[in-house]
């Protein structure tokens, strides 16, 4: 008989508590997938998966193991339970381990709110197949394309529930239904890619595959003639499908793990500002039909909206419990684990204060400068904030594109660049992170 997700955690609670662990948590992994590709107007690739994965951590004291399987059967979740608990008589103790108390976990949250799984018919992979087909001749439509190496399709399920001794017990389900396409133009050495894609929760929201193929292909060949940028100090505009990645370096520098470890650049900066004193930076895992929603974390603590920065300054670290015991603090509820990791800080969806311009007009305002579209490779020293990265994009003269450019490094440093971010208005809100085109004056630009 088949037994579900939650089922199957207290299954192993019970195999955990009879092999001798003083307290446990188990988590189930449980899902299915089912992608397509295609090449030249016909099939490349097909592929259905489904499986469940489980993880179970126990706790003899300050001592905790981890064990996890992909069988579900009832003997295999004893062996996991007797081989966890000699794992962690063997393991060193850790002081800041443990369980959630009773009173920080979560009692209750509506589901429905955040809707987050699609009740429509699973697509079937000949559906999947068309859009992937229509993406691909979308894009070859457009002049200049001389190959597509790669249209895709998907749709996806996920299960998940979260059980443990202190008496939480909860789960939620989430779809996912995706469409990408990745363009080529150009001939032998002179051939540049570029791409465009959608993943959505509901299938109803997504873009046409048509829309998604046409725009690849238009830049793809708007690469096409690239070359080396002048070496020198210019304004940088990240374009707004790569300027999230520079709020991702202030998240990994807020993250509780990094700063209880020392080795942040920002390890000091907590009061402090960190942004223009007009924008602030607010996570909210609650928002309907996106990725990063969740209810409750990977240790059954409430979710919850809070300012990671607001008004330019920086108001907490992001935390898991072991964290914000190591730097004597409250948890954020943002843990996140996988079977067979140990809980750790994670951020859920995200979005920074747009500008009051367009990105057209930031370009406009810059003069002479790099709109970047495509980084590639990355050293980030994290105890200095200092930032190097491979570009690619347009050189911007007189506030107009003037020629695509590539092999290029913009290096700075994380903490006066962050200073410096002026913000468009052209942020997708339907992304887990949402934040718009973001120009930063004098980057160093090393290119000829």
């Amino acid at each position: 008989m088949t037994r579900t997700p939650e089922e199957i955690s207290h299954h192993l609670l019970d195999a955990a508590r009879k092999a001798g662990a003083e307290a446990a948590d188990a988590i189930v992994l449980d899902g299915s997938s089912v992608s397509v590709e295609v090449r030249s107007g016909a099939l490349e690739h097909a592929e259905r998966a489904e499986g469940t994965d489980l993880g179970l951590r126990v706790f003899l004291g300050k001592r905790q193991a981890i064990v996890s399987s992909s069988d579900s059967r009832p003997e295999t979740l004893t062996a996991m339970a007797e081989r966890a608990v000699a794992m962690a008589k063997e393991a060193p103790e850790d002081p800041f381990t443990g369980l959630a108390d009773a009173n920080q976990l979560i009692t209750d949250w509506d589901m429905d709110a955040l809707e987050l799984f699609d009740p429509t018919p699973e697509p079937s992979a000949e559906a999947l197949m068309q859009d992937a087909l229509a993406a691909e001749a979308a894009a070859l439509a457009i002049k200049g394309v001389t190959q597509v190496s790669d249209a895709a399709a998907g749709y996806g399920t996920h299960r998940v529930h979260l059980a443990a001794t202190n008496g939480f017990s909860g789960g939620y389900a989430r779809t996912s239904r995706s469409t990408s396409c990745v363009a080529i133009s150009g001939e032998s050495t002179g051939m540049e890619r570029d791409y465009d894609g959608d993943s959505r929760s509901f299938q109803t929201d997504l873009r046409s595959p048509e829309e998604i193929g046409r725009t690849a292909g238009e830049r793809a060949v708007a690469q096409t003639g690239a070359r080396k940028p002048a070496t020198g100090s210019h304004p940088v505009l990240f374009d707004e499908r790569i300027s999230s990645s520079l709020i991702g370096h202030l998240l990994a520098a807020s993250n509780g793990a990094a700063i209880a470890r020392g080795a942040s650049w920002l390890k000091d900066a907590l009061g402090q500002q960190v942004l223009p004193e007009h924008l602030s930076l607010i996570e909210d895992p609650h928002r309907p039909r996106i990725s990063g929603s969740r209810p409750f974390d990977a240790e059954g603590l409430p979710t919850r909206r809070r300012a990671i920065v607001e008004n330019g300054v920086l108001t907490g670290w992001t935390l898991d419990l072991s964290s914000a015991r190591k730097l004597d603090m409250a948890p954020t509820g943002n843990a996140a684990r996988g079977v067979s990791g140990p809980p750790s800080p994670s951020n859920w969806n995200l979005s920074l204060t747009q500008g009051d311009r367009s990105r057209a007009n930031l370009m406009r305002d810059m003069g002479t400068g790099l709109l970047v579209t495509s980084m590639i490779g990355s050293t980030i020293n994290p105890n200095t904030g200092d930032y190097s990265r491979g570009a690619s994009g347009f050189w911007v003269e007189n506030g107009e594109i003037s020629h695509p450019v590539n092999e290029c490094t913009i290096a700075g440093n994380l903490r006066d660049m962050l200073m410096r971010i002026i913000p468009a208005n052209d942020a997708r809100t339907y992304l887990a992170r949402v934040v718009p085109s973001i120009l930063i004056e004098g980057m160093t630009l090393a290119g000829n």
